[in-house]
């Protein structure tokens, strides 16, 4: 008998039919002897709805009362749930956030859990009884209520599964698994078995949309066992733990793409230690992330830089600069909007030193630019053109005989 923490989104309860194919699925794991804790997103679309009618009141609405409203989506899908495992001969109850005691900051809209105590979750459990809980909410040490943000539900399963025990801990999605590649990108990606803790961050970090990089991070803190699966086909899915794959002898492992990329360049700032801090200063004071970094140009004592910022923060970044170009003692700023990046990652480069000639050649035969590279221990990052960017996913697939 495990002890397992099973989390299911939008999509695997987005109609009453895949709430009772859900209800199905968990009634099975509880027969077969496992104790269960059911962690639930609302309907697929449900959060979306709520955002459209808060616009219609204040296009930018108290953020307090966004949370207030948001968390009533989870509210019904724990409800309906609970009632199709109980109209299913087996004892379940629902629990919002606050009633199992998770507490979080009072950051409003982007909240981090504190604190799951796992009385109430154990209360439940040993009376043998499902729970299903509320996913992406809390609250603050006022009583508040906040949301995690988008993908928030992935990182309440994990803090849970932490907080109670868990023997692993499942996110039940519309893909089967973690595979080396988007397959709509590249039809011959395959599902990987097995993905590190490193890598899969590194994943997540850079374009993969399978989990949210929080839930990653948690589960790798806590060393808990995650598994990704279907809920619509399930069955071992990939799991992500900090044992390597034995039988995994690649390089690289899987491939992650960006397109929420904006390039910004900086031309002619003097070429001091001072002014690159400064220039980088504008950004931190503003809570704006710069992702890839490169200088350019180099031209006696003046320097150009090239940046990139994600997309949402490009207008206010270019707006700062401009505002500081004499500051910065800078020519002028343009902006790139054009622009994706391609990472490939693998636990293997770590004792490979083949890996970035293999890219670049891989790129080269395809006649794709790259303009800028960013690099780790485990990932090499490249900047191109976007209109190359489904190519030069295919071409470093193939290249790295992921396909096969």
């Amino acid at each position: 008998m495990a002890l397992l923490v099973k989390k299911f989104g939008g999509t695997s309860v987005g109609s009453i039919d895949r709430i009772e194919a859900v209800a199905d699925l968990v009634v099975r794991s509880k027969q077969q002897g496992h104790q269960i804790v059911v962690v639930v997103s609302a309907m697929s679309g449900e959060t979306n709805r709520l955002i459209n009618l808060a616009k219609q009141i204040d296009a930018t609405p108290s953020s307090r009362e966004l949370d207030v409203l948001l968390t009533t989506g989870e509210q019904v899908s724990v409800a309906l749930l609970a009632m199709a495992i109980i109209k299913r001969g087996h004892s379940a109850i629902s629990l919002l956030a606050d009633q199992a005691g998770i507490m979080t900051d009072n950051l409003f809209g982007k909240a981090r859990i504190q604190m799951i105590p796992p009385k109430r979750l154990n209360q439940e459990l040993e009376q043998g009884r499902i729970v299903i809980l509320a996913g992406f909410q809390g609250r603050d040490i006022e009583g508040n209520i906040t949301t995690l943000g988008r993908g928030g539900t992935d990182t309440t399963a994990v803090e849970v599964a932490a907080a109670i025990g868990a023997d692993e801990c499942q996110i039940y999605t519309d893909v089967n698994g973690v595979y080396t590649t988007d397959p709509r990108v590249e039809p011959k990606a395959k599902r990987m078995d097995y993905v590190t803790f490193e890598e899969m961050l590194e994943l997540a970090s850079l374009g993969a949309k399978v989990l949210q990089i929080r839930s990653v991070e948690a589960a790798g803190k806590h060393n808990l066992p995650l598994r990704v699966l279907s809920s619509f086909e399930p069955d071992h899915g990939t799991l992500i733990s900090y044992e390597e794959n034995p039988m995994n002898s690649k390089v690289v492992s899987g491939i992650a793409f960006s397109k929420d990329e904006v390039l910004i360049k900086v031309h002619n700032l003097d070429n001091t230690p001072e002014q690159l801090a400064e220039l980088l200063e504008v950004f931190s004071d503003n809570n704006i992330e710069i992702d890839m970094i490169s200088n350019f140009s180099c031209k006696g004592d003046k320097v150009g830089y090239a940046l990139t910022v994600h997309e949402v923060d490009s207008q206010l970044a270019e707006k700062l600069i401009k505002q500081n170009l004499t500051t910065l003692n800078a020519d002028s700023v343009t902006v790139n909007e054009t622009v994706a990046k391609i990472s490939v990652v693998g636990i293997g480069m770590k004792s490979n030193a083949g890996v970035a000639g293999a890219l670049f050649r891989a790129l080269a035969n395809e006649n794709i630019n790259v303009q800028l590279i960013s690099t780790s221990e485990i990932k090499v990052s490249v900047l191109v053109d976007e209109k190359y960017l489904e190519l030069g996913v295919r071409a470093l697939h193939s290249a790295f005989s992921l396909d096969q």
